[in-house]
């Protein structure tokens, strides 16, 4: 009979491993990984040297760093619920976990690719509408999933959060920039991989 309680247990297991939340949902803690390069969008309390001065953000490789981790929000003066997930067109913003700031970009230019600048900026009582992005989902899909690939394209400049194989020195030796391309290109999809995902209740509205 030992069998049969192996199978049980791997059954419970297929269940559970299944039951995971599927969708990217507001108030979920989750890691954007570049589909290209495997970095991760991440963010830490380094400054840009030029451009804006505010908070760097960049492509990290380290899959453990918890600095990779950002929070989904509404956009500003609109309220959600957690678990409501985004449909193509949705507007949102990301909240680094761990400084507060918020995923921002600009017309400043970007340190090693003249390219627009992305920055963390803000915090919990601190946001603008350079602080607001738009997905696009690339394929087939109504709603953001985990390992779809998207496109996250900056309201205010249109610009496609992106990244390339250009890498900074010293302070941050070896990590990627990051920057708005304002046109689309292979090395601006991105997925939603790790992360803590609220159950999916209702859908916000696209523009």
């Amino acid at each position: 009979m030992a069998w049969i309680a192996i199978v049980f247990a791997l059954s419970s297991l297929f269940a559970a491993v299944h039951a995971e939340p599927r969708e990217v949902t507001i108030s979920s803690a989750i890691k954007l990984v570049h589909d290209r390069l495997k970095h991760r969008l991440h963010s830490h309390e380094v400054s840009y040297g030029s451009g804006s001065g505010q908070q760097s953000v960049t492509g990290f490789q380290g899959g453990d760093d918890g600095n990779s981790y950002w929070i989904v929000r509404c956009p500003n003066n609109a309220v959600c619920e957690p678990g409501q997930t985004l449909g193509e067109g949705a507007v949102f913003r990301l909240q680094h976990m761990k400084t507060r700031r918020w995923l921002h970009s600009h017309l400043h230019a970007s340190p090693l690719s003249n390219n627009l600048e992305v920055s963390a900026y803000g915090d919990d009582n601190q946001s603008d509408t350079g602080d607001h992005w738009r997905l696009e989902i690339e394929g087939r899909g109504s709603v953001w999933l985990r390992d779809q690939k998207v496109r996250l394209q900056h309201v205010d400049t249109e610009g496609y959060l992106h990244s390339h194989n250009k890498q900074y020195g010293r302070p941050i030796a070896g990590q990627y920039e990051i920057c708005a391309l304002q046109r689309k290109s292979p090395e601006n999809i991105w997925k939603a991989t790790e992360g803590v995902y609220f159950p999916a209740t209702t859908e916000v509205q696209s523009d």
